[in-house]
């Protein structure tokens, strides 16, 4: 076998499963959105103006279909809610440190004996803000039918995530490239019991697409313009459901209490490793089970005087069950199964509402948002800790029919440390696929976001 064979073999052998490792599991957890993990709380900017504090009970406009099912039958007419939120993510990375390993054995001039040693560093840069802007739409109708039963419907991201590094990113060997969005549209039911309890139920029909790419070393050296690119790109569809129940035991108290689903999907996607030159080295399927997290939200809404409303709400999400990533291929059995042990975790807000007068509505809000992921397996492509968010919001109502609500959010985050190693970045062919080389990537990260956020309500 000439030397061009040989490179192309051991480009295939470690390409394939090195890039398949690394851009699916980056698919399934990735973010630096509002919400813990890769979960999106772009769903209402009314809701934005007081840091979703009254998520579950705050019965405002249409965007409560998604808030609360149960509480469309508190409306007293149909209306359309329709908006978003544009996200400016600042992220800034320092103190990074990349290295490049090999193996002893070849570093003495021997064969491999499965102990590695730094031998220089990964040439790259750092420059951060590699999530950049993005918009987050929503709409949302409902109809209440009588003063009991109502229907409803929205279309909105649930979850979503993309972050870009600059293309000589120095820790490109552990993801530098993911985009995951998913898109839900949500038929809902509501009915009313008396003046005190109201239940709702909706089936959410949820859409998931991902593109996701890394850089492969293909020799010692750890040329960035002899890198080969990866990318896993795929989708599937799933169905999951909600639940929402309010209780206003007095009419002055309002307590809501909703459970989303989680939803199971099935991502097959194709896999293809480009060298330099765009000839593609190897190409296959892929295959990658993923579960979003089950959500249940609890809120309290308390009328303090005939002006000034205070609310409380409390989130708990299931991450628990994210404990690995499981990638298989059609014709490797198990191509990497690696432990990510996330947790479960909870968010909470505190908000108000002042009614100045007929036409305006004045709030504000604080969250705090637990992050479900740990230091041991923080990654270039998830650099996210816990997170504080400072909301204002006014809503302007100058007829009766029509409301516009605007929003601003800051979220700072604690500032974290990513430090990452693989050891199997390049494998020899003539030692049945043992590693030979690897590398290390660490970097502290400080992340921060603005969110502007604007809605129309209009009323039938």
């Amino acid at each position: 076998m000439n030397n061009n064979a040989k490179n192309a073999a051991k480009k295939a052998h470690h390409v394939k499963k090195l890039a398949l490792t690394a851009a699916v599991s980056a698919a399934a957890f990735a973010s630096q959105a509002h919400a813990g993990g890769f979960q999106l709380n772009e769903q209402s900017v009314s809701g934005q103006g007081y840091g979703h504090a009254g998520r579950s009970s705050n019965v405002h406009d249409a965007t409560i279909v998604y808030g609360n099912p149960a509480g469309m039958s508190f409306l007293d007419r149909a209306q359309i809610s329709a908006g978003g939120t544009y996200l400016m993510v600042n992220n800034d990375i320092s103190n990074a440190t990349a290295t490049r390993n090999l193996d002893s054995g070849v570093v003495g001039g021997g064969a491999p004996n499965g102990v590695q040693v730094p031998v220089g560093s990964v040439p790259g840069g750092n420059d951060g803000d590699m999530v950049g802007n993005k918009a987050v739409p929503f709409a949302f109708y409902a109809h209440p039918v009588n003063d009991r039963l109502a229907f409803g419907f929205g279309v909105y991201v649930p979850f979503g995530s993309k972050t870009d590094y600059e293309d000589d990113f120095q820790g490109r060997y552990f993801g530098n490239y993911t985009e995951v969005k998913v898109v839900t549209a949500q038929p809902t039911v509501s009915y009313r019991f008396n003046d005190q309890w109201s239940f709702g139920a909706g089936v959410t029909y949820n859409r998931v697409e991902g593109e996701l790419r890394r850089q492969i070393p293909t020799g010692t050296s750890y040329n960035p313009a002899g890198d080969v690119d990866a990318r896993v790109d795929g989708d599937d569809e799933a169905w999951g459901y909600n639940l929402g129940v309010i209780y206003q035991p007095v009419p002055e108290t309002t307590l809501g209490l909703t459970y989303r689903s989680e939803v199971e999907y099935d991502l097959e996607g194709d896999f293809a490793a480009t060298d330099p030159l765009g000839n593609v080295v190897r190409s296959d399927n892929a295959n990658l089970a993923l579960t979003t997290p089950e959500t249940v939200n609890f809120s309290v809404t308390q009328q303090m005087t005939e002006k000034l409303k205070l609310m409380f709400g409390a989130s708990w999400s299931r991450w628990s069950k994210f404990q690995e990533i499981r990638v298989t291929g059609d014709t490797i059995e198990e191509i990497t199964q690696e432990t990510q042990n996330y947790s479960n975790s909870w968010a909470f807000a505190v908000g108000g509402e002042y009614q100045l007068n007929p036409q305006w509505a004045l709030r504000a809000g604080l969250s705090l948002d637990q992050t479900p992921s740990n230091d041991e397996h923080r990654s270039v492509r998830i650099p996210s800790d816990d997170r504080r968010i400072f909301s204002l919001g006014a809503g302007w109502t100058p007829v009766e029919d029509m409301t516009i609500d605007l929003a601003y959010s800051y979220l700072t985050e604690h500032g974290t440390h990513v430090e990452q190693n693989r050891s199997d970045h390049l494998a020899s062919p003539a030692t049945g696929g043992q590693p030979i080389g690897g590398s290390t990537y660490s970097a502290d990260y400080k992340n921060e976001a603005h969110g502007f956020g604007a809605q129309l309500t209009y009323r039938f």
